[in-house]
């Protein structure tokens, strides 16, 4: 039972929608009424944490995605584009600024 509810906490989309406070207070919480030792404590603590960021940077990394998939879509330029553009207009002025001084 007790593994279950470890398991449960331990949930990527859970942990990805709640702050990292949150988190650190639920498994301090967990860990008291489960009666873990300080070692076994800190270590849950640390492995939730772990979770935490772990499933933040996979939620980050699909919202990405998804915003990319509608740009897309949406035939928008992205900020590689953007920045591709930029680099070509400055070697096009580069290069118009080099025939006028010749």
């Amino acid at each position: 039972m007790l593994e279950t509810i470890k398991k449960s906490l331990l949930t990527g989309v859970g942990l990805a929608l709640r702050s990292k406070d949150e988190i650190e207070e639920l498994a301090k919480e967990f860990a008291k009424q489960s009666k873990m030792d300080q070692t076994e404590a800190k270590q849950f603590l640390n492995e939730c944490q772990q979770k935490y960021e772990d499933a933040k940077q996979g939620f980050d990394k699909k919202i990405e995605t998804a915003i990319e998939k509608i740009l897309k879509k949406l035939d928008l330029p992205t900020r590689s584009d953007i920045k591709l553009l930029n680099q070509r207009i400055d070697q096009l002025t580069e290069h118009l600024n080099d025939k006028n001084q010749a």
